[in-house]
């Protein structure tokens, strides 16, 4: 059978969001696209910083559903925001990481999302290196995929992680897997080593939304003291100035679960500069 685009589902994938700046930004972007009619089939943004730098409450998890998010990928900071508990059985569009140790309770590491003619299953994976210590995710990953490959073909990672040679590592291992596509995330630093990889999409880190003039979304004077003292100083989100858009776009047939294509994003809005002539 000769395919067409009928045949693909289009997702987009954003990086971290990093406060405010970082979730109004995806909310224009997606706005932007909208008057366009571009708007791509799913979406998937991750939200562990989504409010104010740290975790992510139940407001802003309703405010990002009504920007047309379809999926929240999650790390090591989603249940900094202790209210989130109040809400995150009936979050239906929340994955929090899926090696939290075996007694957690709270939310789901894996979904099914069914849309239109497809499914796609997500899994938000913690890395162990140079991060708090969880369960090993490589057995636990390995079985899920199984499982998830049983309902649909399309299987995404959102594997959030400080070490670069775990992430190329787990991406090959999931990669053999039959994954379709694997996102890393955590460091905020988008990285150019996009491609696929046995039919899996892959890129090592999808960056970050949010301020430029900060340092990976936080203020620039906070963390420089930080360095500089050595002492414990609460870190502020910068809310100032230009935002960037980190993402990844990426195409998976819909039949064989294989992607297709593999696009990074990185866009700016010059938040000083209409600033500037509003004040003339």
């Amino acid at each position: 059978m000769v395919k067409t685009m009928t045949d693909k589902v289009k997702v987009l994938f954003f990086g971290d969001l990093t406060g405010k700046p970082g979730r109004f930004a995806l909310r224009d972007f997606l706005s932007d696209l909208k008057s366009k009619n571009q708007l791509p089939d799913f979406v998937i943004a991750n939200v562990e910083n989504a409010s104010h730098g740290f975790g992510l409450t139940p407001k802003n998890y309703g405010e990002l559903l009504e920007y047309g998010v379809d999926c929240m990928t999650s790390g090591n900071h989603i249940f900094d925001k202790k209210d989130l508990l109040s809400i995150i059985e009936d979050a239906d569009k929340l994955v929090r990481p899926i090696n939290y140790p075996k007694n957690m309770t709270y939310g789901k590491g894996s979904r099914i999302f069914e849309k239109d003619d497809y499914k796609i299953g997500v899994i938000n994976v913690l890395g162990r290196v140079f991060m708090t210590p969880v369960d090993s995710q490589w057995e636990i990953v390995e079985e899920e995929i199984k499982k998830l490959k049983e309902i649909t073909p399309i299987v995404v990672v959102d594997f959030h992680a400080e070490a670069t040679a775990e992430k190329v590592c787990f991406g090959k291992f999931c990669a053999k897997l039959g994954v379709s596509a694997f996102l890393g995330t955590h460091t905020h630093i988008q990285t150019a080593d996009e491609h696929i990889e046995n039919g899996m999409a892959y890129i090592t880190d999808a960056g970050f939304c949010g301020c430029i003039d900060s340092v990976i979304g936080m203020d620039y004077a906070t963390s420089l003291n930080r360095f500089l003292t050595a002492l414990p100083e609460r870190y502020e989100v910068a809310e100032n100035g230009s935002v960037q858009i980190n993402a990844v776009e990426f195409e998976i047939d819909k039949n064989t679960g294989f992607a297709t294509s593999i696009k990074r994003i990185y866009s700016i809005s010059k938040e000083e500069e209409k600033d500037k002539d509003n004040e003339v």
